[in-house]
């Protein structure tokens, strides 16, 4: 019975799933398999996992393992990453010489070197046609121009985020989901752009993640600037803690800030409110 195998494709460190079909893999192992570029080289990062049938009309369909790679597969792709070097070093020196506006990134070359692939950034447009014209003049082989933005960039470079751990963007996530300065507000962050932006300069992925939560969570308890009876006096609402459970209340007249659970809330007229509303209807 086939299983699936999580098989770690390039530099990129992106680990994909692939149908093992009949053979018998191990980490470590190295194999071809088909993908939309055409035949590449990957290694195999993890045991081979049964199936599970009631994922089966929810997943896609995975692509199956090509072949075991051999002795010459494995020096084929070793050839294809000096050239990438060489041309990467090439590449890097033409920039700088013909005073080209863009960022080299990477270079990968087909497993079948059909052609290579140049990564960059700039933020215009390039006229690279006389770096492409000594490229090919130099290498003897196709070049492909892929300019990308800065999300993607980090993407492919990787690195540490602020949290310590590597990038979200190089390891796990397969889109990019997009990211408001609302979510950073909803979640009581800083909105200081050097403490919620990620190394791409963007705002990190990361506050996606339990914005749902939040929303969620806040939607019926009192507002901020809501003034409101508790044990402890009466006060105007001036932050939130979801996470424990809180609010930071002003008291009235004393202006002292006091910490508050949700069961200390002696009258809170918002859910009345929404009650009365809801008869009404």
């Amino acid at each position: 019975m086939s299983k699936i195998v999580g098989i770690k494709l390039g530099k990129s460190g992106k680990i994909y799933d692939f149908d093992s079909g009949h053979f018998v893999l191990k980490p470590g192992d190295r194999v071809i398999v088909n993908t939309e570029q055409g035949k590449a080289m990957g290694v195999i990062c993890n045991k081979p996992r049964a199936q599970e049938e009631e994922l089966k009309p929810q997943s896609r369909e995975l692509k199956q393992v090509y072949r075991i790679a051999n002795n010459k597969d494995i020096e084929k792709y070793e050839k294809n990453c000096r050239l990438e070097n060489d041309i990467y070093s090439y590449c890097y020196d033409s920039i700088k010489r013909l005073s080209l506006d863009m960022s080299l990134i990477a270079v990968e070359r087909m497993f079948d070197g059909s052609k290579v692939v140049i990564y960059f950034s700039s933020e215009g447009r390039v006229d690279f046609r006389e770096l492409i014209k000594e490229l090919v003049q130099q290498f003897h082989t196709k070049i492909e121009m892929k300019q990308i933005g800065v999300r993607h960039q980090a993407k492919m470079v990787g690195g540490l985020g602020t949290c310590g751990r590597p990038l979200c963007c190089s390891t796990f996530l397969d889109n990019f989901a997009p990211v408001s300065i609302k979510m950073a507000k909803k979640q009581n962050l800083s909105l200081n752009p050097a403490k919620i932006s990620g190394m791409c300069g963007r705002l990190m992925c990361c506050l996606a993640y339990e914005y749902d939560y939040y929303n969620e969570a806040q939607k019926n308890i009192p507002k901020v600037g809501k003034m409101i009876d508790t044990k402890k006096g009466r006060g105007k609402i001036i932050r939130h803690n979801v996470l424990r459970e809180t609010f930071t209340i002003c008291l009235d007249p004393s202006e002292e800030e006091v910490e508050i659970s949700y069961g200390e809330i002696i009258n809170d007229s918002a859910p009345k409110e929404n009650n009365k509303r809801g008869g009404n209807q």
